[in-house]
């Protein structure tokens, strides 16, 4: 078992027996967020992410994972990796990888446009979640998500979005993204824990966040973004079920 999955589990038995824990103290992610540090220590897990793009080889295993995971209809995606090229002036052009979901924000637009209080913030572990029996498929959501994160799902008629794999991480799993990646390239953990890796990659790194004039607050980390990536937020994946001679691809020059 590795250390990270480790700190997983130990941060679900701080769930069951309610131990305190210490705000991640990450200058860098504070900064990238504007998110603020007072205020009164919490309980238990926060739940975050960081995308590390110096191991993503855009392989799409963690789109394909989430998608047999969570039953995703065709067309439609909760995570994937668009790909762009980028070029600078005096350089070779460049293949660069951006992974995307639901950024789990503190400060969520999308909570406040839900005219029927579908959508809602997980008192705790702070996930952003859809309450799939209000929903009325307004998609006013949609819309409101800076990150391009949310669709109306057409089997359901219901808003439709990441969970971080609730259903996987109250049983002690990690999402089956993280689980997939075969570069390492996301990295799952407890952001309330400074013991944990991604408290421990928020200090020890650099990081950024898409949209960061949206001041949302997001709890999704990038190690390695290019400046000229950070508000690239829409488009299609690189991978389209069913697989196919004709693949979708997401190049963009810069």
């Amino acid at each position: 078992m590795d250390s990270s999955r480790r700190q997983f589990l130990g941060a679900i038995g701080q769930v069951s027996i309610g131990a305190a824990a210490t705000v991640a103290g990450a200058n860098s992610a504070s900064a990238a967020t504007g998110s603020a540090s007072d205020g009164p220590q919490p309980t238990g897990p926060k739940w975050g992410m960081v995308v590390d793009l110096r191991k993503c080889i855009g392989c799409q295993a963690c789109t394909v994972a989430c998608i047999m995971e969570n039953a995703v209809p065709e067309d439609s995606f909760r995570t994937h990796v668009s790909v762009y090229e980028v070029v600078k002036e005096g350089r070779d052009p460049a293949m660069v990888m951006l992974p995307r979901l639901c950024n789990h924000c503190d400060e969520p637009p999308c909570v406040e446009v839900c005219p029927v209080e579908a959508t809602y913030k997980k008192e705790g572990t702070g996930e952003v979640l859809v309450d799939a029996s209000r929903c009325v498929g307004c998609a006013y959501c949609v819309q409101a998500c800076p990150y391009d994160a949310r669709f109306i799902n057409h089997e359901t008629q219901t808003a439709d979005k990441c969970t971080f794999c609730i259903h996987r991480t109250e049983a002690g799993l990690l999402p089956a993204c993280v689980e997939t990646c075969v570069g390492g390239a996301r990295i799952f953990g407890d952001l309330n824990d400074p013991e944990s890796t991604v408290s421990k990659l928020l200090k020890e790194h650099e990081v950024s966040v898409l949209r960061p004039e949206m001041h949302t607050a997001p709890n999704v980390y990038y190690i390695g973004l290019d400046e000229a990536l950070d508000g690239r937020v829409a488009g299609e994946a690189a991978y389209r079920p069913p697989l196919t001679t004709n693949i979708d691809h997401h190049e963009e020059g810069r």
